[in-house]
């Protein structure tokens, strides 16, 4: 039996094959995907054995991810529940579907860990979010789901409840994060410098700064203040910003995530 199987080997589910990759065999995973020439590709670059059908991988799996959209998991569910064994962990990437409803829909015996994570995973650096009802894991399980998706970034246990709002801030804005870049890049190609190295000179501020944040342990004004001298350049630039709404658009991206991902079922 595989310790890991995927359902589904679109981004999400190839990041965190290829993050495991780096740490375990070949043969500890397992995967199916829509299309055979999918899977044939995937195993002969990577040497991780596909199933015959869902069915197959989710019965030879010790730990399932569903790595699909929403919309087909009602004829994934229907394909798999009777492969499932009582206790089975059953992890879902889909957003909005709550572990009492996948419980329900894939036969109530099995155990549902929720997990959002994001698109910088394919590079090692994504962030994923991940909630389980207390007390439904082992320690040890609880360890290997944070194994898994360490594998490819960080991973941060929140409640259910706040699963939505992760979305907002980590699974939905790397595309926000991507804009700004691109619209940063503009702006100095608008003053002369050729678009390659505008783009590497804004993509690497963003990298640097997010990892300021991040091992300095200082609260993003703070470093923000210590860029902004008296009189100087970039308190100018922060002011433009705040006269065009810039917090209050990037709120208002994340009401739109929230919202959007509330009324999925």
């Amino acid at each position: 039996m595989a310790k890991i199987g995927f359902i589904g080997m679109g981004n999400m589910g190839t990041a965190i094959l290829e993050g495991l990759l780096k740490e375990r065999k070949p043969e500890d995973m397992i995967f199916t995907a829509a299309h055979k020439e999918k899977m044939e590709a995937v195993t002969a670059r990577t040497g991780v054995p596909h199933a015959a059908s869902n069915r197959a991988c989710a019965e030879q799996a010790e730990y399932l991810i569903l790595a699909v959209k929403p919309q087909y998991f009602d004829a994934i569910f229907a394909e798999i529940r009777e492969g499932l064994r009582p206790g089975q962990i059953v992890i879902s990437l889909a957003p909005g579907l709550t572990i009492e409803s996948l419980g329900e829909r894939l036969g109530g015996d099995v155990r549902v860990v929720r997990a959002m994570p994001n698109t910088p995973a394919l590079l090692g650096e994504g962030m994923t979010g991940a909630a389980w009802k207390e007390g439904a894991l082992t320690c040890e399980e609880e360890e290997e789901i944070r194994s898994i998706f360490t594998a490819c970034g960080r991973m941060v246990r929140v409640e259910e409840r706040l699963m939505d709002a992760v979305g907002c801030v980590s699974g939905c804005s790397p595309a926000f994060v991507y804009m700004f870049i691109e619209a940063l890049a503009d702006g100095g190609v608008k003053y002369g410098l050729p678009r390659k190295t505008a783009y590497e000179m804004a993509a690497q501020a963003v990298l640097g700064s997010a990892r300021m944040v991040l091992e300095t342990g200082k609260h993003p004004g703070q470093v923000k203040d210590e860029v902004c001298s008296p009189g100087g350049t970039t308190i100018a630039g922060v002011s433009a910003l705040e006269e065009g709404g810039f917090r209050s658009c990037v709120i208002k991206a994340a009401d739109a995530c929230y919202e959007k991902s509330a009324k999925i079922k």
